[in-house]
């Protein structure tokens, strides 16, 4: 199957964020669970993610996380995992890229392969994100 693209919009239904070195440290690292909700292209309600941040400043620094999706892409059914990785700035600029985890599509998504990512503003209640993507066999 030829590579498609498509785009979807998701909002934090929560973020728990705790320090993991201590809060007073530079750098500092820190731990969040965080759940999604996405629309659109990508229709996954409730999503799992887990975030490890590095804070080299209070408000600059990078983070890499995993994010288990379940619902639908372009109407599709299945689930996936993507592998994130990011930066954000004192400007409050969060930027994030990620990737299909190989072998992780179910069901109807089986084979997804991909890539895809975001910028948004730190305090934005939605967050546009590009998919670009392949489904095998």
């Amino acid at each position: 199957m030829a590579q498609q693209s498509t785009t979807a919009v998701f909002t934090f239904s929560s973020w728990d964020e705790k320090n993991v070195t201590d809060a007073d440290r530079s750098p500092r690292l820190a731990h969040a669970a965080v759940v999604n909700n996405y629309s659109g292209g990508i229709e996954a309600e409730g999503t799992a993610c887990q975030y490890v941040l590095a804070y080299v400043a209070e408000t600059r620094g990078s983070f890499c996380g995993m994010e288990l999706l379940t619902g639908s892409v372009e109407g599709r059914e299945g689930t996936f995992v993507i592998q994130q990785n990011g930066t954000f700035d004192e400007e409050g600029v969060i930027r994030c890229s990620f990737e299909v985890v190989p072998g992780s599509g179910t069901g109807e998504l089986a084979g997804l392969t991909g890539t895809g990512g975001y910028e948004v503003r730190q305090g934005e209640q939605e967050v546009k994100v590009t998919f670009s993507y392949e489904l095998q066999g």
